[in-house]
């Protein structure tokens, strides 16, 4: 392999990995990186978690208390499957949305949320810390700003098709927890955790 695709595999560059990435793009996240989230920021009590693939989120959140909406778009044996989030036509949700959406569609998933909440309630995206680049989510953070940005000193993991047991070793992928409120238009705030 050469050189530089061997830097581009470390990062996590998907056109570069050596390794198939999972067909829709479901990378579960390590049930800890919720736990974290939840010592970090308030949530109104009715979540949907839409892109729940096999529940590693939504039952950390119903552990805590909290009112979870599960939907995805595969079946992969929890929650209520064939749900397209980018597609369905709810003109609003009554509460805040937390998810891992799958990356190549993460910007879609963040303009869908907020368009369908109220001005007040939030949207929680796990994403690469990464996600901060690039030309087209320029004019994202500029129309709505991140109110928050919790990157994650130590690194969590995000397990292809949800198989920890195989992919159980430290990503070599710096994650962070995105924070958004409908209706600020502040700076954003950069913290760390974990």
């Amino acid at each position: 392999m050469a050189k530089n695709n061997k830097v581009f595999t470390v990062i996590g560059a998907s056109n570069h990995a050596i390794e198939e990435r999972e067909l829709y793009d479901f990378y579960a996240t390590e049930p800890k990186a919720t736990e974290l989230l939840l010592k970090l920021e308030k949530f109104d009590k009715n979540i949907w978690e839409c892109a729940c693939g096999m529940g590693h989120i939504s039952k950390v959140l119903e552990k805590h208390g909290y009112n979870v909406k599960s939907t995805d778009l595969i079946d992969r044996g929890y929650g209520q499957a064939g749900v397209d989030f980018l597609s369905i036509d709810i003109l609003y949700w009554e509460g805040d949305i937390i998810t891992n959406p799958p990356y190549k569609y993460s910007q879609e998933f963040i303009e869908k949320a907020l368009q369908i909440i109220k001005n007040g309630n939030k949207v929680a995206m796990f994403l690469p810390i990464q996600f901060l680049e690039g030309k087209k989510r320029k004019y994202l953070f500029k129309t709505h700003p991140i109110k928050t940005v919790y990157v994650s000193s130590s690194r969590l993991n995000c397990a292809k098709n949800g198989d920890f047991e195989k992919y159980s070793f430290n990503s070599a992928r710096a994650y962070a927890w995105f924070i958004w409120e409908k209706g600020y238009d502040g700076e954003t705030i950069l913290k760390w955790f974990n």
